[in-house]
């Protein structure tokens, strides 16, 4: 019997270890300029909001736009990867976040501002499903691993970067924080350059319809969802006619998308990739693992800064031991991964990891030591780095080249939507909680929460009188711990989920494989036999 003793770095386009980091340079500067430029404004935000007069609501909306917006689109960029050139693609959707950030930059309002972040949005659906998709056509599954980690290092040094910067820029006074969302175009100019240099992709191109009515309906769905969620309690009652009309019209909505995509030739998220085990369990971790990082973490840079009164620059400094903890377990992970070939004990590791930090988070107050602080916060970054990119990893390995891209993106989709949902769902909780905190602190001191009232808008602890800033610290710091709370349960979600799923060693191929050949591939891995399984090498 032939021995395994192909090249383990054989791609569909047949290129060397060298040849890929150079393509992958630019894509990875492309990620690098979407991640720097959505954390840049992390720490930002809090100052942001308070100079545009916005509330809790605008602060929430700020983010969930640019996720709903993503999660939207990143079907429809995958689709688009299977059909055109991925290269230009990439390419468009640099220059669409570029433009939205810049024109972010000159909002005078609140709304002008989510307007302009959902152009973001856009933008950033393409460079998150798009990196994933070019990356599974230039490297085998057992050797993605490897180049994943590469993407977590560079997630993990935007993530680190962007708030540091974005602190420094809102410290600034010469600067001032619009300079945030025009702080990431001279590097989206460089990694177009690098792109247009580096990435050399066979295009193959075949018949096809983009789904437009399921991509509007599953939009409007969502969009209908989170509305409700973010208003309801505020704007009127959780249990109204308005609450019975937007709940009934967001299941209506939903139900005639899935109606649609069951029947389109081209559904922009097909039904029969959910007959897959791997696939549908790794939706259901993606969507967990979406609220807890999106939905929880947003609110990071709002605690440190209305909690415990430090400044932007600060702020982002104190979130450095969740950002390491998600460089180490990427960059380690992966190595880890591509050497064995084995990945769901470490997907296992990583959710469990989540649920814990964010259980132990739940614990936060205004006045909880920092140090605890930093350990619970890596525990949530060693957890993010385990699950993030191998959630992604695990459904390539089971689909053939050419659903590559349908299948990335409902991955990204899910865990997008997951995002919008948590940041909606939590920060109307965290808003809630507030509200009631503050109420019971200031009728402790014998003040009515309607005359301290900042008309709805984020308060500046620093110009506040010291009890009412103690009061507004307590109820910010008890609020941040609320939204951990509620996070965990999706934490042990993801984990239950990824119990389920049956791992499958990674294959050493690009090629198309029969759920035959994965099968035996199994079978060999598990019983250590002598023979390679052979899989066909195709082409993008």
């Amino acid at each position: 019997m032939t021995q395994a003793t192909a090249p383990t770095r054989a791609t569909a386009v047949g290129m060397t270890h060298r040849q890929i980091l150079e393509a992958l340079s630019g894509l990875l500067l492309g990620m690098f300029v979407a991640i720097l430029s959505s954390t840049v404004v992390s720490n930002a935000l809090p100052r942001i909001i308070t100079d545009l007069h916005g509330g809790q609501s605008a602060y929430t909306w700020v983010v969930t736009s640019t996720l709903l917006a993503t999660t939207a689109t990143t079907p429809i960029w995958g689709k688009l990867a299977d059909l055109a050139s991925k290269k230009l693609l990439v390419q468009l959707a640099l220059g669409i976040f570029v433009l939205g950030s810049v024109l972010a930059g000159q909002s005078q309002s609140t709304g002008e501002l989510i307007a302009c972040r959902v152009l973001q949005g856009v933008g950033a659906g393409g460079l998150t499903a798009l990196a994933q998709v070019i990356m599974a056509t230039m490297i085998a599954p057992r050797e993605r691993g490897r180049y994943s980690g590469y993407l977590g290092a560079v997630m993990a040094v935007g993530t680190i970067g962007g708030p540091l910067i974005g602190g420094v820029i809102v410290d600034t006074d010469w600067l001032g924080w619009r300079w945030c969302f025009y702080v990431g175009v001279p590097f989206a100019i460089l990694a177009l350059i690098v792109l247009q240099k580096t990435l050399h992709l066979p295009v193959v191109r075949r018949p096809a319809k983009i789904d437009w009515w399921g991509a509007t309906l599953i939009t409007a769905a969502v969009s209908l969802l989170l509305i409700w969620v973010t208003l309801a309690g505020d704007q009127y009652e959780w249990i109204s006619w308005q609450t019975a009309v937007m709940v009934v019209g967001a299941v209506l909505l939903g139900a005639l998308a899935i109606r649609v995509e069951q029947r389109a030739d081209e559904p922009m998220i097909p039904p029969r990739l959910f007959r897959n085990r791997t696939i549908a369990l790794a939706v259901v971790a993606s969507i967990a693992v979406g609220v807890g990082m999106f939905g929880a973490s947003v609110f990071l840079g709002q605690y440190f800064q209305i909690s415990r009164g430090e400044s932007p620059t600060m702020s982002g400094l104190m979130t450095l031991p969740m950002i390491g903890g998600l460089l180490v377990a990427s960059t380690v992970v992966g190595r880890i991964i591509t050497s064995t070939g084995r990945w769901k004990r470490y997907l296992v590791a990583g959710s469990a990891l989540l649920t814990v930090g964010f259980a132990l988070m739940g614990t936060l107050r205004a006045d909880t030591p920092y140090w605890r602080v930093a350990i619970f916060m890596a525990l949530i970054g060693l957890g993010l780095g385990m699950t993030m990119q191998n959630l992604v990893l695990a459904v390539q390995n089971t689909v053939g080249t050419h659903e590559l891209g349908a299948a990335s993106s409902t991955v990204a989709f899910f865990r997008s939507l997951g995002g919008a949902i948590g940041v909606s769902a939590l920060g109307a909780v965290l808003g809630h909680k507030v509200k009631d905190y503050l109420a019971e602190g200031l009728a402790g001191l014998g003040i009515r929460a309607s005359d301290a009232g900042n008309g709805g808008t984020l308060p500046d602890v620093h110009t506040l009188p010291a009890p009412i800033r103690t009061v507004v610290e307590s109820a910010y710091g008890h609020g941040a711990g609320d939204i951990f709370l509620a996070a965990a349960p999706f934490g042990l979600i993801a984990l239950i989920a990824v119990v389920l799923i049956k791992e499958v060693p990674l294959r050493r191929h690009t090629g198309d494989a029969t759920s035959a050949e994965v099968e035996r591939e199994s079978t060999v891995a598990a019983g250590g036999g002598a023979a390679a399984v052979r899989t066909t090498g195709g082409q993008d």
